[in-house]
Order: structure tokens, then sequence, then C-alpha cells
């Protein structure tokens, strides 16, 4: 079983829904971090249909992990749901609209026995620290982290803007929408949580070794930019200044340099002056 030694999650905007979410159920945790088409209208909560997905999934994910066995299979049965869930509520246009769906990244870990199974969606990250100190990262994100980047860098400058007003350009609206109208018409589900069951086909597979007293970070791409994105430090540095600290001071530095040092985005180019910050620290 993990013992919860932290958790954090902040909103990137103090007038905007958090859209992640961490949890955890005995041998299983995990970290979601969803998003929507901007300006897409909700109809499944009061603001955001990427709320209520990560909501949504974090809810059922506590209720049937503790019976679960595999992480493709419970993956399967929670998006199966919640297919079923959008479907009563949303308007029939939109039950096959890929553009308007909610969609997360997520890393779910287990732990059995002396093995990590970890399951990753996107650019969410898990830092396995062994009890020798050494640190392991599973996950896709420095590398998404990389491409995204350099694209925020592209829009912004042929915008003129900066992260406090790119999501609302035109130039960035109708790259995003290409984006996920090629994704719809390429038949091949999104590699992200979403109300697409078949998409869990598409996760990513990992392990690490998990020994009595490993420590798991998990952490949505809010949290891991201190790493892959700001670089104020190493994973290393990272879980032993989480382990020693706590979590808050980490997001209290990830927010002075997103505001103080860079609010423009020219030191790190980005979407968002702040994402949502979420992360979730363990032992075994």
């Amino acid at each position: 079983m993990f013992t919860v030694l932290d958790r954090i999650s902040w909103p990137g905007h103090p007038d905007k829904p958090n859209e992640d979410i961490c949890g955890v159920s005995g041998d299983w945790a995990w970290v979601i971090d969803t998003s929507i088409f901007p300006r897409t209208r909700p109809v499944m909560h009061e603001t955001s249909d990427a709320t209520w997905l990560a909501r949504f999934a974090d809810e059922r994910l506590s209720n049937l992990a503790p019976h679960a066995q595999d992480g493709v299979t419970l993956l399967r049965h929670v998006m199966e749901e919640a297919r079923t869930a959008y479907r009563a509520v949303a308007p029939v246009e939109r039950h096959e609209d890929f553009v308007t769906w909610p969609l997360g990244a997520m890393t779910l870990v287990r732990r059995r026995d002396d093995v990590l199974d970890a399951w990753t969606f996107g650019d969410t990250t898990a830092y396995v620290r062994q009890p020798d100190g050494a640190v392991q990262v599973l996950g896709d994100a420095p590398g998404l982290r990389e491409a995204e980047a350099a694209k925020a860098a592209e829009l912004m400058q042929q915008a003129g803007s900066r992260p406090t007003a790119i999501l609302d350009e035109p130039v960035f609206l109708t790259w995003l929408g290409e984006r996920r109208e090629r994704q719809r018409k390429s038949g091949v589900p999104a590699a992200l949580l979403s109300i697409n069951p078949d998409a869990v086909g598409r996760l990513r597979h990992q392990t690490a070794l998990c020994l009595q007293g490993t420590a798991i970070l998990l952490a949505s791409d809010g949290f891991s930019a201190l790493v892959d994105l700001y670089g104020a430090m190493d994973a290393g540095a990272l879980m032993e200044a989480a382990m020693a600290d706590g979590l808050e001071p980490l997001v209290k530095l990830a927010r002075e340099i997103e505001t103080e040092r860079d609010p423009d985005g020219r030191l790190f180019p980005r979407f968002k002056t702040s994402d949502d910050t979420t992360a979730i620290l363990l032992r075994a």
C-alpha cells in the first residue's frame, strides 16, 4: 500500500477551474491533467467539461482500483463509464465530435510486490526514488514538452502575443482546431484519457523497482515544468526537495518563475502564464 506524504493541486489562474486532480487507493495512485478546446460550451459541468472528466475519473478510480488487477482494463472500464455518462447528457451532435470532447493526460501506477507498474497518457510524469537515492523518470513529458515549447514560441511570435493571451489568438485556435480535426479524421484514438475507451490501446506501460521505502511523485506538467521546462532542478533534486520540505515550496517556486522571472514567456515559451499544478508524493 501507499502512504501519502503530501499532495497539492493549485489552479493556474484563480478565476478559472482547476482541471487537474490526483488520488490514491490502496496499491494504486494517479494524477490527471485534463483540458478542452477553448470556448467549448460545457454540458457536464458549470464551467468546464475538463473538470468534470477529471473528477469523474478520480471518483471511479477510487471505487474500482481496489478490485482491479490490470491498469489497461481498469482505465477501459472508467472510460466506458465516462462515455455513458457523457452521452446521457451531451447533445447527440457532440457524441462523436472529438473536437468538443474533454481530454486528459494521466499517469496511473500500481505497486505489486517489489514492482511499480506505470501507465501513461500524455505529459504527466512519475518520479521514482529508490531507498538508495537513485531516481527514475517514467513517462513521455520531456519530449512532449520540447515540442510544445517550440510551438508556443512559434505561435506567440506570429501573433505578437504572450502566455496571458495566446489561447485567445486566432492563430492558436486555428492550429489547435486543425490538430484535433486531423486526429479525428485519422480514425486512430488520441493517446489521452477521454470518452473513447479504445484509447487504452495506446497507453504507455513502464515498470520500475519498488522496494519498501521507495518514494513516488506523480506530477502534472504544471509541476514537472520545474525540471523539464524551467530547468530549476533535475529530477533527483526535485525528489530531495519534495521529501525534505513538501510540495508547496516547489509550487511557489514555479509560480515565482512564471509571474516574476518570465511572465512574457520569452525564456520559457508556453501557452499559459501558469498551468494547473498538481502532485502527490507517496511512499511504498
